[in-house]
């Protein structure tokens, strides 16, 4: 079985474009067969930008790993964050940067595996993390974020509880200075470690 993290060329191409409204800012980004919820902003997605504090972005650099189609990434770079995006599907990393060209936004999109081709630091690392990638690949994810983290740097998920939110946050305190749920609603839980 294939998975929105996995590339697969022989699915039909059916792009869509979706229009997005977080906090009276207006963009969109487009999906296709093959990816991460298609052809709407996931719950879960959106509870995480609508609960994400940040101080003013002025210098302040995010990346977006597991990007999908960008809805975290595109969003963040309206804000006037400098963002990096990452994704293991070449089909979503394609699908981000026409949404970012044609809106005339600027973020590096690239592939990684995890943390393989990163090199920086970040203030801001933000994830609706690809779960079904199993928990090996998901720990690497989530518990290696910190070593890519400028000091007091923060790291936002948004994870459903059924799917190991709880466990996730225990196993996240062995690691993080300060682990909080900061909010929770239809199941899903954002998570904010610094």
């Amino acid at each position: 079985m294939n998975h929105y993290f996995t590339n697969n060329d022989k699915l039909k191409e059916n792009i869509q474009k979706v229009n997005v409204d977080i906090h009276s800012i207006n963009y969109y980004f487009y999906t296709d067969n093959g990816v991460f919820s298609k052809g709407e902003l996931d719950f879960g997605t959106e509870l995480l930008l609508k609960t994400f504090k940040y101080t003013y972005p002025q210098d302040k650099k995010v990346l977006d790993i597991g990007c999908g189609c960008g809805p975290i990434g595109i969003y963040l770079s309206k804000l006037g964050f400098t963002v990096d995006m990452t994704d293991v599907n070449e089909k979503t990393i394609n699908l981000s940067k026409k949404a970012l060209n044609e809106q005339m936004l600027k973020a590096n999109v690239f592939k990684s595996d995890a943390y393989e081709n990163i090199n920086d630091r970040y203030d801001y690392i933000i994830s609706n993390p690809p779960i079904r990638v199993g928990k090996e690949k998901l720990y690497e994810i989530i518990m290696d974020a910190k070593k890519h983290l400028n000091e007091n740097g923060e790291v936002w998920l948004v994870v459903r509880k059924k799917q190991g939110a709880d466990s996730l946050v225990r196993d996240m305190k062995d690691i993080y200075k300060t682990v909080n749920v900061i909010n929770k609603k239809k199941g899903f839980c954002v998570i904010k470690a610094v």
